[in-house]
């Protein structure tokens, strides 16, 4: 990696690009409620959770922390949306708008970890890791078909959400069981499903306050949030936050089936909120939608710690 990307990334400005609060909490919570369970089952080791949680971490961490931060602030500042953006929490980490790293410095350290990252998922298929191998190549594939050229689909609606983000978040959540069974046991696939949707249901409402910015850049950012605004008005940029908290909603009901009934009732009562925080904040005010935010953020991280402890 050249010399100039080294003293671009100081302590300092990496804090700046991972905004490892909301990194750390979504991502160990996830973690949680797809490793914990694991102690029910008396053969797998409290040493190896640990160790799989660590990994799954550190390799959120570098994956979406780091290299997803690095492209997508890159593309946006290309296309302009995030020079427009409020920024509030919304609009990148804002290490190129405040002068700290340089686009083309940006893109090259995004495209240096990229390699690297290839290169280390090539090393585990060789030595016969494969399921870390492809829970590896799952996350490179959602940092960059989200955000880097030609693919670009954070771009698109319903695109960036369930062709980038939704593997990405979801195999996080399977990753624990995964690797330490060699299974999908039900309880995984629910908790990775309702984690994973709910992600993607903060992320919608996180694009509401760059809704005129998003219009206004080249190429347009067409996210589902501005489809909506763009097709029945402003009001209607909050519905598909709404129809994937519904869908969560379903989910609860799957929980009751299975006999989770605890865990439907906790999850059934954090979407409910949910909805009430997403229909009451202004959409037109950014600030309203920032204080949403993080509330649906605790909620998730809630939602994620109960999933884990009641299966």
């Amino acid at each position: 990696m050249s010399h100039s990307i080294l003293q671009a990334f100081t302590l300092r400005n990496a804090m700046r690009l991972v905004r490892p609060i909301a990194v750390l909490c979504s991502s160990v919570a996830i973690i949680f409620s797809g490793v914990f369970p694991l102690l029910t089952y008396g053969d797998v080791p409290v040493s190896t959770m640990i160790l799989i949680a660590a990994v799954l971490l550190v390799g959120c961490i570098l994956i979406h922390g780091i290299l997803t931060h690095a492209l997508n602030d890159y593309t946006d500042h290309l296309s302009g949306t995030d020079q427009l953006s409020p920024a509030m929490l919304s609009g990148g980490s804002r290490v190129i708008q405040e002068g700290r790293i340089t686009p083309g410095l940006l893109y090259r350290f995004g495209l240096w970890m990229t390699g690297i990252l290839l290169v280390l998922d090539a090393i585990l298929l060789l030595t016969g890791h494969y399921r870390l191998a492809i829970l590896l190549l799952v996350g490179i594939w959602g940092a960059t078909s989200y955000s880097l050229p030609a693919l670009r689909l954070s771009y698109y609606p319903l695109a960036g959400e369930w062709i980038s983000t939704f593997p990405s978040a979801l195999f996080l959540g399977l990753g624990g069981a995964w690797l330490a069974t060699g299974e999908f046991p039900l309880w995984s696939v629910q908790n990775a499903i309702i984690n994973a949707l709910y992600c993607i249901a903060w992320v919608m409402v996180h694009h509401i306050p760059d809704l005129d910015a998003d219009r206004q850049a080249s190429p347009v950012k067409r996210t589902s949030v501005v489809w909506c605004a763009d097709r029945w008005g402003v009001g209607f940029s909050r519905v598909p936050a709404i129809a994937y908290m519904l869908l969560i909603a379903l989910c609860s009901i799957w929980l009751a089936v299975s006999g989770r009934y605890i865990a439907a009732i906790g999850i059934g009562i954090i979407v409910l909120l949910s909805l009430w925080w997403i229909w009451k904040m202004d959409v037109q005010q950014p600030s309203s939608v920032t204080t949403c935010e993080k509330k649906l953020l605790l909620l998730a991280i809630a939602g994620a710690v109960l999933l884990g402890i009641f299966v």
